[in-house]
């Protein structure tokens, strides 16, 4: 991976996550929801944006379907924001990692703690 694509991916994952913060009002977006990675194409036309939350299965679907929703006001928001000749499609995956982090840890704290 480029040092370009590098520091493209760490500037939109910046950006989506100050317009969730700031800009976007849609209840199914106001829940703790974090980006924790953004993987854009090496022609930069679309990047994979992957967002956790902690919830259930319908709040990550709730999720899911409200950054459909908002994919192409996030895109005109990063075009003009970024200065980009083209904006990248964006589309949205659930990440679970955090989840299986803290189960994992768990499972480590109940092993300590039976010794």
């Amino acid at each position: 991976m480029s040092r370009r694509t590098e520091r493209l991916n760490k500037v939109i994952k910046q950006e989506i996550s100050d317009l969730l913060e700031r800009e976007i009002d849609d209840p199914r977006l106001n829940n703790l929801i974090s980006v924790t990675e953004v993987s854009i194409s090496p022609d930069f036309k679309y990047a994979k944006v992957f967002v956790s939350v902690l919830g259930n299965e319908k709040d990550k679907t709730d999720m899911l379907t409200g950054f459909n929703a908002a994919s192409g006001f996030l895109r005109r928001k990063l075009s003009s924001r970024l200065r980009l000749k083209r904006a990248p499609y964006i589309s949205f995956h659930c990440d679970d990692s955090i989840e299986r982090g803290a189960r994992v840890s768990n499972l480590f704290e109940q092993v300590n703690s039976t010794k």
